[in-house]
């Protein structure tokens, strides 16, 4: 066990579980989406549907899909800024076969049209794993750079990606592939050691059988002008 485990996150809140936790969720979505949603369905699983709205999980989620961190100290009045900016969302209990008892499941549209789907759950200390996205089964937790693709599960694709990167002198930590069936829609989970810089995911994107692509950075440096 970690000092970070004990201690917990910095963060806004009365618990790193359903508030912390929560918060992550909404940002890493917001992120998968590709831009603050328009239009936010939130369902809330076990603990989160019963004692969520005493701790704040409600507005915490609503935070993180606005984009604020979970030490953001505006993240109290995130329901005001949310209609501020145009955002409508709705929050209800949901029933899960064999879900983690803090899950939340997010549908959510973008400005531009794009949706999104994802399920998460918080699991301690601020920490989330990710296990769905647009259908497909998922697991991580953001707490890498992580690069996710979809992608059509055709011969040569995986190669295609994990080549980009050897390129680039991106070393991959861990990888992961889901797929919803032999030759259908499918998922890449790529933790890397480095920052991947965003030229990269624009060249992933323009490759022939890859649908989307979205990089997650921990710590988002400033790109120079040689990337």
């Amino acid at each position: 066990m970690r000092l970070f485990d004990v201690l917990g996150p910095v963060m806004i809140g009365p618990s790193s579980s359903h508030t912390a936790g929560v918060a992550k969720i909404g940002y890493t979505a917001q992120k998968l989406l590709g831009d603050i949603p328009v239009d936010a369905d939130i369902g809330l699983y076990g603990s989160f549907a019963t004692t969520g709205r005493g701790h704040g999980t409600d507005r915490a989620l609503v935070a993180g899909l606005l984009g604020l961190r979970p030490d953001d100290p505006r993240l109290p009045d995130s329901f005001e800024l949310a209609r501020e900016q145009g955002m409508k969302f709705s929050i209800h209990p949901v029933e899960l076969r064999s879900a983690h008892p803090n899950t939340a499941v997010l549908r959510l549209t973008s400005r531009t049209g794009r949706v999104l789907s994802m399920k998460a759950a918080s699991v301690g200390g601020g920490r989330i794993r990710v296990t769905e996205i647009d259908g497909v089964p998922a697991d991580f937790g953001g707490d890498s750079n992580t690069l996710i693709i979809h992608n059509e599960d055709t011969p040569g694709c995986i190669a295609e990606v994990t080549t980009s990167l050897a390129l680039r002198r991106i070393n991959i930590a861990s990888m992961q592939v889901f797929r919803a069936g032999t030759g259908s829609y499918a998922v890449m989970v790529l933790e890397c050691d480095s920052h991947i810089p965003h030229p990269l995911e624009q060249q992933l994107a323009l490759m022939p059988g890859i649908l989307k692509v979205t990089c997650l950075n921990v710590d988002e440096p400033e790109e120079n002008a040689e990337d």
